[in-house]
């Protein structure tokens, strides 16, 4: 707030908007948007995040941001959107934003080119560097790759799957036919499995894992396709505004006249499996005068004036052309091909089968007589038999299994409803068995031998919700499930456990695991799978005994809930035994249990299977030839067929889960920018929805603090070891990777030493790029970097060598002139000895001369008798000069220079004791007047010690006091906590169940936020949300005991929630009243923390925190909270008391400069009752930082005195003087005085002190 920077603030359709903090509230902030002066609104704060600099500046990868959060990811996104730039990394993981149009040159063979071989981060973010990526570290790591692409429907999966194969195939083939079928294999597979929704226009109604083999040279030589459930139930039934599959329509559109005779095909309006849909072509201008009338669907009003759909990327006519040229090239000839499309016909032609009752009392039902005609189209396109066909669509046959004869054929007539269900089970067991002869046929276009590796590309359907979600929603959904739970153990845990193993420090980051969710779904006997399973399993299963049964096994489970509490009015609708609710990582989902027990039986009833099975037309037969050999067995023994399609999709989907954890792992996240459909249309709101599903904003609290990329080191030595000389492999693999390091000169804080590997930064591994390539040319540039580097190192270490023979040499002639010296000495001490004697005689000789000079001193100093002891001095000194002549000039033995020199000694003992008594007799006057004198200084000293002692006595006798009180409140606290601790003992069971209820509605408000967001996405209107207050789910509530207590502990004097945080420093400036200042104070605080706090949180990368108080002090507060209300208690108990505390203070930044604290400061403090006054930090070389409450209340310590803890600390708290004294010291009269005179410091018992001074 101080810093007058943006921030962003949440927004209902833009996400987030650009706003500035005006105000401080209890647990929000009062903010002002940018673009709208003068309105405010209120934000939570941990939805509040501090913008960049410069908002519409974007960069690559999302990491380079000098703010790492949600906002600025979204803002980052749409700035680059804005500008068709609708690639993004974080990290490396690829954003892909549908453009909804074809951007130029975006995917043009040239573009191809350019990003073969580069690492990511050389060129702007795209899908082919994810693909390229997936390659290099194929053929670095030996080791098969994998590319999942996520997404919601319409967020452009199919066409980065259909880049990243054009990619792989265009730059690593073996420019064979292969490349070419594996390419052209898109269209094929498109055109049977993929459909018109409301939410995209070419939606894959099945996954597809895409595996591109290579060989031992990293060369493509094959190809592999795994499919995973077909939504079945569109061919039968479509929503208005849907399409069956493409191949129905483009059939009609494109097939020549002969084919469409043949086949008996007329407009998509006349058929059944069509018509209830939407049954316009796709067209574009010029091929939409090429499709004759007599195709399209009757000019009604309903569709005539539309005219046909447009989509960039679609049109039937054409798309059947090249559909028709794939076939040709991957090998299907004209035989193959007409087969395909008869059984595509015979599907359309049997939906127009219709039945009426016979009117008999037997029951059952007949043909009508108008379907006659198509029954015998579909019997002859299909090879059926026309009576046969017609029998197995009315009557059931069964098989008797007890009483009368075994194995008695029974036909059973079926009513209209159960002929229409069997006709339609037909039509979808034919076109699926289909669909798998497709993919099969494309899987043999491209076979392989054997293959070293591969790379697959996952392509599977989003995550979906609609107003009525049925089986296949749920299937869709407990797939994308899985593959959340994958995405967050590769990106999330498993990076986390390898930072730890690696001991790299990474601090950890917290996720929402969602095992809990996975295990509602497919866990033995109890999951909602195998409840399905055994519900099919019983004589008459029911689709709301399945719904009740799911309700009473998980009663309280957190995922799942009944219809009723859905966020959207045409859910609650819904009986409890119609449907159920799911919280999913993305949000709650609502499925109608309806034909659940009927979608989750892939079996054909026997009648209808021995039918197809028996068919004249050897395609056809081949079709169900597998399927019915495996069944045989159960149709002998009369046993109810049933293959559950739920756990085929499990078992299908563990497989695929464990071939991905078997490989390396690149994400591609796809993003829908609009529910329009429309380009250059960005909806924030929806947006960052889809961002928070698909976890990336748990991979941004992780990007921020760590390494993504990385390279063991025995990969890098082995990869180059061929190609250095003997030299350089002669260096074991962590040297040879810091050699490298070294000749590229990085920066050290771009990349860490692990145990193992060596891992960098967020986009630094583009720096890394040409260690990475196994080019010649880039190897010898590098050889040369790396020989260049050893030469260097080398040569310093012959400059060591050089130096060390250098200082050998001046060592070897240092020690020939010490012998020269030792020699010269031992001569000296020979000579010393010899003449010792004589030596040491003038020595003592001389020094009693010399101390006879001083007794010419002592003559001066006498007052009388002074002429005669000068006389005798004269003589001494003439013996004393007469005996080292004779010393000199004779050979004296040691005995006789002692004799002479004891007598000089002797003689001049007997002068200096006479001289000495005349002088002490001189003296001693002068004496005793000096004794005087200093007594006289004796006493003066005596009685300033005597002052001093009183004083330390006196400032000892109030600290003890203070002791003593510190002890008393210690006691008075304990017993407080002694009689607390028998309350808590009471209460403790009442709190746990508090705080797990606390907990769980926490977590229930989040659920219910991105229910809420995700209900939002599809609601038509805000008149169909259901406000959250009116229907929040009873049993989340709190009791009435708890709440009870919660409202009393709440009930305050004063409400101060909705004080703007201006009136609340007014109001402790100028009342006069104690309970409110209590109040206010207590309020402003609280404030000040909860702004300091997100400021902390949101502080920029790479800083440290800003420090108002000790470590010991903030620790002591965040360990051991203080109640508020005791708080504003304790300021009106203490009245205003005045306590001073120093106690040592080192800033974070000066800890590094100073590990072993020589220069410690200290930080003082003045508390005016509960709440800091003044504040002081002394620290060596800088000047003091001197702070006052109201002037600095943003760099002070806005805790109370109990919550620091101070009065606790033995020694922390001193005597006002102590503190006053450095106070005027470092000039804080001063300072406070101009902030009195300013009107900025707040009234408090200094202010007052000051100006009673002043007046």
């Amino acid at each position: 707030m101080e810093d007058g920077k943006p921030v962003w603030a949440p927004h209902p359709t833009d996400g987030f908007q650009l706003g500035m903090i005006v105000d401080i509230g209890t647990d929000a902030l009062t903010i002002e948007p940018l673009n709208q002066r003068g309105k405010t609104f209120l934000a939570p704060i941990s939805q509040v995040f501090p913008a960049e600099e410069d908002v519409n500046k974007h960069v690559e990868d999302n990491c380079s941001l000098m703010y790492l959060n949600e906002a600025t990811l979204l803002n980052n996104i749409r700035v680059r959107y804005s500008k068709d730039l609708i690639y993004t990394s974080v990290a490396n993981i690829l954003i892909a934003v549908n453009p909804y149009f074809d951007i130029p040159k975006l995917y043009s063979p040239e573009t191809i080119k350019s990003y073969q071989g580069r690492s990511l981060g050389t060129l702007p973010p795209h899908v082919y560097a994810i693909a390229d990526k997936a390659y290099r570290d194929m053929r670095v790591l030996k080791m098969s790759q994998s590319i999942v692409v996520s997404g919601e429907s319409g967020a452009g999966k199919t066409e980065n799957t259909k880049f990243v194969l054009r990619y792989l195939t265009s730059s690593y083939g073996t420019c064979q036919d292969i490349d070419e079928r594996i390419v052209e294999a898109n269209p094929l597979l498109e055109a049977f499995g993929n459909a018109k929704t409301v939410r995209n226009n070419n939606s894959s109604r099945f996954g597809k894992f895409v595996e591109i083999h290579f060989n031992e040279k990293n060369a493509v030589v094959g190809g592999f396709v795994s499919h995973y459930l077909l939504e079945k139930s569109r061919i039968c039934m479509q929503s208005a505004e849907e399409r069956n599959y493409h191949i129905f329509y483009r059939l009609c559109a494109g097939a020549s006249e002969d084919i469409r005779n043949m086949l008996h095909l007329n407009s998509p309006e006349n058929f059944r499996y069509l018509n209830r849909g939407c049954t316009r072509y796709f067209a574009n201008k010029d091929s939409d005068k090429q499709i004759m009338q007599n195709r399209k669907s009757p000019e009604d009003q309903k569709h005539g004036k539309a005219g046909a759909l447009k989509d960039p990327l679609l049109d039937d006519l054409g798309d059947f052309n090249r559909m028709v040229v794939a076939m040709k090239k991957i090998g299907l000839d004209d035989t193959e091909k007409l087969n395909l499309f008869r059984v595509v016909a015979g599907v359309l032609h049997l939906g127009n089968i219709d039945f009426e009752e016979t009117g008999s009392t037997s029951g059952g039902c007949i043909l009508k007589n108008q379907t006659g005609q198509t029954l015998e189209y579909c019997a002859e396109l299909l090879g059926l038999d026309q009576d046969d066909l017609r029998v197995s669509l009315t009557t059931r046959v069964m098989l008797t299994t007890a009483g009368g004869a075994k194995g008695t054929v029974i036909k059973v007539p079926l009513k209209v409803e159960q002929a229409n269900n069997a006709r339609d089970a037909l039509a979808k067991a034919i076109y699926s068995r289909l669909f798998d002869h497709v993919v099969k046929r494309v899987n043999q276009c491209f076979p392989f031998d054997t293959s070293s590796n591969f790379i697959g590309v996952l392509d599977i359907a989003g995550f979906e919700y609609f107003e009525h979600n049925s089986f296949e929603q749920f299937c869709i959904n407990y797939c994308n499930e899985k593959l959340q739970q994958f995405f967050n153990e590769r990106i999330l845990k498993e990076e986390q456990e390898l930072y730890q193993k690696e001991d790299l420090g990474v601090n950890e980051v917290h996720y929402v695991d969602n095992q809990d969710c996975i295990d509602l779904v497919e866990a033995k006997l109890v999951g909602i799978l195998d409840i399905l399973d055994e519900e099919n399993r019983l004589p008459q299963p029911s689709d709301q005994h399945f719904a009740d049964t799911i309700h009473s096994k998980h009663k309280d489970h957190f995922r799942l809930t009944v219809p009723r509490k859905s966020k959207l009015t045409i859910h609650r609708n819904l009986r409890d035994d119609e449907g159920f609710i799911i919280r999913h990582f993305a949000g709650a989902v609502c499925y109608e249990t309806t034909q659940f027990v009927e979608k989750n039986n892939d079996a054909l009833h026997m009648s209808l299977e021995s039918l197809v099975c028996e068919s004249k037309d050897k395609f056809v037969r081949d079709l169900f030839e597998n399927n019915s050999n495996s069944k045989d067995s159960k149709q002998k023994a009369g046993k109810l067929s049933f293959i559950s399609v739920g756990n085929k999709f499990k078992t299908q989907l563990n497989l695929l889960l464990e071939k991905l954890r078997s490989t390396g792992s690149s994400f591609i996240r796809c993003v829908k920018p609009n529910l329009k459909m429309v380009s250059h249309q960005f909806e924030g709101a929806q947006i960052l929805s889809q961002l928070q599903c698909s976890g990336m904003v748990s991979v941004l609290d992780l990007m921020q603090g760590g390494f993504p990329s990385r390279a063991p080191f025995h990969e890098l030595y082995n990869m180059y070891k061929q190609y250095m000389p003997n030299k350089l492999t002669r260096l074991d693999p962590r040297l040879f990777c810091k050699a490298l390091f070294k000749a590229l000169g990085l920066n050290k804080n771009d990349y860490k030493f692990g145990l193992t590997r060596v891992f960098f930064r967020p986009g630094k591994f583009a720096e890394f790029d040409q260690i990475m390539k196994s080019d010649p040319e880039h190897l010898a540039e590098l050889v040369k970097r790396v020989n260049k580097w050893l030469v260097c190192s080398r040569w310093k270490k012959v400059q060591w060598c050089t130096l060390s023979v250098i200082k050998l040499k001046n060592k070897m002639s240092f020690r020939a002139s010490a012998c020269i010296k030792i020699q010269k000495t031992v001569r000296m001490w020979l000579c010393k000895r010899r003449h010792k004697p004589r030596i040491d005689g003038i020595v003592k000789v001389k020094n009693l001369r010399k101390r006879m000079e001083k007794f010419n001193e002592a003559v001066n100093g006498l007052k009388e008798e002074k002429q005669e002891v000068s006389k005798q001095v004269e003589e001494l000194a003439a013996s004393t000069d007469a005996l080292m002549t004779k010393i000199k000039s004779t050979v004296m033995t040691r005995k006789e220079i002692e004799q002479e020199y004891e007598s000089l000694v002797k003689r001049s003992e007997q002068l200096l004791s006479s001289m000495q008594k005349k002088k002490q007799e001189q003296e001693e006057t002068e004496r005793l007047k000096r004794i005087q004198e200093e007594m006289e200084r004796e006493r003066k000293r005596h009685e300033e010690e005597e002052q001093l002692r009183k004083q330390e006595e006196e400032d000892r006798r109030m600290k003890a006091e203070m002791e003593q009180k510190r002890k008393q409140e210690e006691e008075e606290r304990k017993k407080r906590e002694e009689e607390e601790r028998v309350m808590q003992a009471e209460l403790e069971v009442q709190l746990a169940l508090e705080r797990e209820e606390e907990t769980q509605r926490q977590t229930v408000l989040e659920q219910e936020r991105r229910d809420r967001e995700l209900a939002m996405r599809i609601a038509q209107s805000e008149a169909e949300l259901i406000q959250d207050e009116a229907q929040m789910d009873p049993s989340l509530r709190r009791g009435v005991q708890v709440q009870a207590n919660k409202v009393a502990a709440g009930v305050k004097k004063y409400d101060l929630s909705k004080w703007k945080y201006a009136e609340l420093r007014d109001a402790i400036n100028t009342s006069c009243d104690i309970e409110l200042l209590a109040a206010c104070r207590e309020e402003f605080h609280r404030r000040l923390k909860v702004y300091h706090s997100w400021k902390s949180k949101n502080k920029k990368q790479n800083t440290d925190t800003e420090m108002r108080a000790p470590k010991s002090v903030t620790d002591y507060a965040q360990q051991n909270p203080a109640p508020a209300v005791p708080a504003r208690q304790q300021e009106i108990a203490m009245n205003r008391q005045q306590r001073y505390f120093r106690i040592p203070f080192i800033r974070p930044a000066d800890q590094y400069k100073d590990p072993q604290n020589k220069k410690k400061g200290w930080w003082y403090a003045h508390f005016d009752g509960p709440w800091i006054a003044r504040q002081m930090e002394l620290h060596p070389d800088k000047q003091p930082i001197l702070l006052v409450a109201g002037k600095d209340d943003m760099e002070m310590c806005e805790l109370s005195l109990e919550e620091t803890g101070l009065t606790r600390k033995r020694g922390a708290e001193i005597l006002p003087r102590q503190f006053e004294e450095i106070w005027e010291r470092c000039g804080g009269i001063q300072y406070l005085r101009n902030a009195i005179e300013s009107k900025q410091a707040r009234p408090t018992h200094a202010t007052a002190m000051l100006q009673n001074l002043l007046k």
